[in-house]
């Protein structure tokens, strides 16, 4: 599917980060040190680029995202797509920390992302197109990858892990959704709700990357359950599912770098 020769781009969500630290023969170098690389600020993620192999497959990790509601732009949001297709990655995977929206998933769930809605009010495409990344007007018909989501299935099955899927819903944020804006959500067909990954997907579709999102459910979205939502419940899910997601990772990566 993906030629062995192209490494695997992976960008780590908040609380996501420790994933950087299983890989063999690592390098790391902070965003700081690659020029026009916007600083990540949020909390829970370092900010760091870590190259290295896991089983076997060479693998480029983002340790730490941009997002809209630390101020920057759509097309700085995906400057670490557009760096992992430079320094040559076929694939990414995308992991990110999602409110449950659909009822039947729970805190420490992983859930492939099947398809998403785009509530930003921006697209990192707009402007002037650069033919030399890809065309102007992309398909989404297919945004994240079936071929790789079966084998995310395969490789989850046999680990015995339970993977859900479901539809992505993007949002601006800082602030966590209401209760009423979550009711509109699950009416218009999402399943999660979050505040990232669709830029990337997007640029990454844009410049034929095949694209493979995993979320993980860290709390139940706004008006769910009787109690407000804190930052840090999303931190303690993440570190709790760290070794859930390193495993699956440790088995879908070198599949997706395999021809």
């Amino acid at each position: 599917m993906m030629k062995t020769s192209k490494p695997v781009g992976v960008i780590l969500g908040s609380g996501l980060g420790a994933f950087a630290d299983a890989l063999e023969n690592r390098g790391e170098t902070p965003y700081s040190a690659i020029p026009g690389w916007p600083p990540s600020t949020a909390i829970g993620h370092p900010g760091k680029l870590v190259t290295g192999r896991i089983g076997g497959a060479e693998v480029i990790v983002l340790a730490g995202r941009a997002h809209l509601y630390e101020g920057y732009t759509a097309a700085q949001v995906t400057f670490g797509i557009r760096e992992l297709k430079r320094r040559g990655a076929g694939a990414v995977v995308l992991t990110n920390a999602a409110g449950a929206i659909n009822f039947d998933f729970q805190p420490g769930d992983l859930v492939l992302i099947s398809d998403h809605i785009n509530l930003l009010g921006t697209n990192p495409l707009t402007g002037p197109n650069d033919d030399a990344l890809g065309p102007r007007f992309p398909d989404m018909t297919e945004a994240y990858s079936r071929a790789c989501r079966e084998i995310a299935r395969q490789a989850a099955a046999g680990l015995g892990l339970t993977l859900q899927e479901g539809v992505y819903a993007a949002v601006p944020g800082p602030s966590y959704e209401t209760p009423a804006e979550i009711r509109y959500l699950r009416t218009i067909g999402a399943d999660l709700v979050g505040m990232s990954t669709v830029p990337e997907t997007i640029a990454a579709n844009h410049m034929g990357m095949k694209v493979l999102a995993i979320s993980c459910v860290t709390n139940m979205a706004a008006g769910i359950l009787p109690q407000k939502l804190l930052h840090q419940e999303v931190l303690d899910t993440g570190a709790r599912v760290q070794d859930k997601l390193t495993k699956l990772l440790r088995a879908v990566l070198p599949k997706l770098s395999a021809e």
